[in-house]
């Protein structure tokens, strides 16, 4: 196969944080309903916060630098080695931040 892919991936360190939850479970506690009521509803009484889909998700997660690199498409099979190579090239690879996560293939002509 000729032709390069371009593989976007992150460091992931164990300080990182990740939760997600349910638009209803964020509806549901009292601070953010009233944050919520307060600031596009003030001084309005008597009115509930609703969702039509309570299964919607929100997502609350570090935010993390991408980082690229190009590889032959004939090397596929060992993209996480060498996005760790990469990273480790790189001196990217701290303490506590020592897992690679794919973000993204691209494959080019």
């Amino acid at each position: 196969m000729d032709g390069t892919i371009v593989v976007t991936y992150k460091i992931v360190c164990k300080s990182d944080f990740n939760l997600e939850l349910t638009l209803q479970k964020l509806l549901e506690n009292e601070k953010i309903a009233k944050a919520i009521k307060g600031e596009f509803a003030k001084g309005i009484r008597n009115i509930e916060l609703l969702t039509k889909n309570n299964n919607s998700k929100i997502r609350i997660e570090t935010t993390k630098e991408l980082y690229q690199f190009e590889v032959n498409k004939n090397d596929f099979a060992d993209l996480i080695s060498l996005a760790e190579e990469d990273a480790t090239s790189r001196k990217l690879m701290k303490k506590d931040c020592s897992h690679i996560e794919l973000v993204d293939i691209k494959t080019l002509d």
